[in-house]
């Protein structure tokens, strides 16, 4: 009964926080299709075939079967596909092409989380001019009232992610019920879209249309928008509630895109399919199903707002972004997190992106061609890591699947002129962070001088046999014992600041996601000791609590902190985002009052 009611929690949360973009797409998909092709029955049934063998191939086989099981530490995401990648490769030249694909993925992903939002919540406001009395309702007043949803939302994220999607994942149920509902009503007057089902439709639709086939290809792929959640939400929640909740929103999207189908092919005149649908059957609950919209794509935003915070936090510790503040919004699971530059430069943004198209039909010119690079690119790692394991079977279905994305790519790039470009502009913001800070760490590291620990261990033992010491404990917090950095030598042989008991303290993060050890290693020197915290990946650790467990009573804890000058203007940038960003000893909570942090002048 136990488990009944947790697996049933954890499909309400996934309803909440991974399916509200893929959820919502239903609201335009077919609506910005029918803007460049004929509501003919052919063209109907063709378009409507190749949304469901969309969702079926790249949601379904690519995302919740083939890529979930590539998983690391419970982790899902491109950057998690480069390091499994990365560990199974030998050659400096593959791994380079490894880094440099992941983050174009990783930067393509993030500009897509831009315009998610935008044209999610755009596309459910705009459907209050079906209300009588606000058809003439101005653009503007409609983008002035997504704008405040989008603030709105933006505001609570501090409140954590989890608390969020419980809120949510009831409403999501009743968003998709409505879904059915809607499209079996209208299927039932038209049963012959059933043939849809069969893929043969689509490709015929394809051969016959040409050109003009292609190209639509660009607009039916926002059937399958934030499909790639999926997979990047999968250390908030588990692989495990995420498929089986998939695989009932499945259901309820091919009914309704069914249903719109049968509602075009009986209202061949309609603009706005899915609303006009809906307010046709039953009229009287328009408004009310008005609302549950807006809150269904505001769920929409959260899926990718959530996708954006793991994929930075990923980025985090994996040492290719910046140290941004991280709170922990949960004392259960570390991946329950909160970032607030990334929230508010999100939000700032989409803002921005709301002020330059202003309609949800503008605004599909530019998406999708984020969302299919990124496929793209997780199909060809995918393809790659299954070669390299020796598994035939998975290495054949990528290749299939990595075909149909690079088909949507190339239908995608005719959006280019057309504001595409946004998503190229956006998505090189990231992609310049990550750059700029991965080739800064390069050279800061080669720049520092670090003591190697057998020298500095002879210097440690005979200053410390001669030297005036300081009572109690002092604590150096390092990455790698074996490399002293030059901030320990500096406070210790420079500025003579030599106490009773000097203790490095390592943080290692393990393999598995819980449980937590601190121990001393074998002492290195009189005086001089070694304490090693083992964490759990998804651990909040409490250092404080461990050292006095194990009897630590520090007076000081010092850290090292670079004071970067260049006259460079790319390593200018660099020590900006260096200065802006906290280091990693905020990550663990020390009492402030004990930190000292020592300055180490480097010049780049």
């Amino acid at each position: 009964m136990q488990d009944k009611q947790t697996t049933f929690q954890g499909i309400l949360k996934s309803l909440g926080l991974v399916f509200g973009d893929i959820g919502t797409s239903p609201i335009y998909t077919l609506t910005v299709v029918f803007l460049i092709l004929k509501p003919t029955a052919d063209n109907v049934i063709g378009v409507l075939s190749l949304i469901v063998w969309t969702l079926l191939t790249l949601v379904t086989i690519q995302y919740a079967w083939i890529a979930m099981n590539l998983s690391r530490r419970g982790e899902g995401g491109t950057i998690v596909l480069k390091e499994i990648l990365s560990s199974g490769l030998k050659s400096k030249k593959k791994i380079i092409v490894v880094s440099i694909l992941s983050f174009v993925g990783v930067s393509l992903l993030m500009g897509d989380g831009v315009i998610t939002p935008a044209i999610s919540i755009l596309s459910a406001v705009e459907g209050a001019v079906l209300i009588p009395g606000l058809e003439n309702l101005p653009k503007t007043v409609i983008v002035i009232v997504s704008m405040v949803i989008a603030i709105l939302l933006f505001m609570i994220q501090s409140r954590g992610t989890e608390k969020v999607a419980g809120a949510f994942g009831p409403l999501m149920i009743i968003w998709f019920t409505s879904l059915i509902g809607f499209g079996v009503t209208a299927i039932m007057e038209v049963p012959q879209v059933m043939k849809a089902l069969n893929p043969y439709y689509g490709l015929q639709f394809l051969a016959h249309n040409g050109m003009k086939g292609f190209i639509a290809l660009g607009e039916i792929i926002l059937c399958a928008t934030g499909g790639e959640a999926l997979y990047a939400d999968m250390g908030h929640l588990g692989a495990k509630p995420i498929r089986q909740a998939w695989a009932g929103v499945f259901v309820a999207l091919v009914l309704n895109y069914l249903g719109q189908g049968a509602f075009l092919l009986m209202h061949p005149g309609a603009k706005n399919i899915l609303f006009e649908m809906v307010f046709h059957y039953a009229g009287m609950i328009y408004v009310p199903f008005l609302l549950l919209s807006i809150m269904a794509t505001i769920i929409a935003s959260q899926a990718m707002i959530s996708g954006m915070f793991s994929i930075v936090y990923q980025g985090i510790t994996t040492r290719v972004m910046p140290m941004f503040k991280v709170d922990y919004t949960s004392h259960e699971r570390r991946s329950q997190i909160y970032i607030g530059s990334v929230n508010w430069a999100l939000l700032a943004a989409v803002l921005f992106i709301m002020l330059e198209f202003r309609a949800s039909s503008s605004l599909a010119a530019a998406y999708g061609l984020a969302v299919t690079g990124t496929m793209t690119l997780t199909g060809f790692m995918m393809i790659w890591i299954f070669y390299q394991k020796k598994k035939p079977m998975f290495a054949a279905i990528s290749v299939v699947v990595t075909f149909i994305d690079l088909m949507y790519l190339g239908s995608n790039f005719y959006k280019i002129p057309h504001g595409g470009y946004w998503s190229l502009i956006l998505a090189s913001v990231p992609l310049c962070t990550i750059f700029l800070y991965t080739e800064g760490q390069k050279k800061l590291y080669r720049m520092m001088d670090f003591m190697p620990l057998e020298s500095f261990i002879l210097k440690f033992r005979r200053v410390y046999s001669t030297s005036s010491r300081i009572d109690g404990s002092v604590l150096y917090l390092l990455k790698d014992v074996a490399l002293i950095p030059f901030y320990v030598t500096q406070t210790m042989f420079f500025h003579g600041i030599i106490y009773d008991d000097n203790i490095f303290i390592s943080i290692i993060k393990r393999d598995d996601p819980y449980g937590v050890t601190g121990f001393f290693l074998a002492d290195l020197a009189p005086g001089l000791r070694v304490f090693e915290i083992q964490m759990g990946y998804l651990e909040v650790i409490d250092v404080e609590e461990i050292l006095r467990e194990a009897g630590i009573e520090e007076r000081v804890v010092f850290y090292g902190l670079e004071d970067i000058s260049t006259k460079n203007i790319i390593w200018k940038m660099f020590a900006v985002i260096k200065r802006l960003t906290p280091p990693f000893i905020k990550f663990y909570k020390f009492p402030p009052k004990k930190l000292h942090g020592v300055l180490t002048k480097v010049d780049m």
